[in-house]
């Protein structure tokens, strides 16, 4: 389960994290939707490409402690989003689970 803790908000409750470098290059290719609720953490990661992606997806950039230091709302398919260079990890989740968490830049992530 993924927490904004500054907020209270569940984030996420069903939560997979990529485990090696060939996952983390795979992210969320292939499937053609992200279900509410859940989340794929890209580890070692500061910025994700949505090229051959079929839907849009939001990003939360979290650091080494769980701060957010970079948000991406509905990033659309064959976009880039930008580089966090303090981001250690990318949280990608369905299309509006930012703004239904109120997940600001600076609020504190657990998982």
């Amino acid at each position: 389960m993924i927490v904004n803790t500054t907020r209270n908000t569940v984030i996420a409750s069903n939560v997979v994290i990529t485990q090696n470098p060939l996952q983390r290059m795979k992210g969320l290719l292939g499937r053609n939707e992200l279900p509410p609720g859940e989340a794929l953490v890209i580890t070692q990661c500061q910025s994700i490409h949505m090229f051959f992606m079929t839907f849009p997806i939001d990003v939360i950039f979290c650091d080494g402690q769980g701060k957010v230091v970079g948000l991406c709302p509905n990033i659309k398919p064959f976009c880039l989003s930008p580089i966090f260079f303090d981001a250690s990890q990318a949280i990608e989740l369905p299309s509006g689970s930012i703004a239904l968490s109120q997940t600001q830049m600076g609020d504190q992530i657990t998982s």
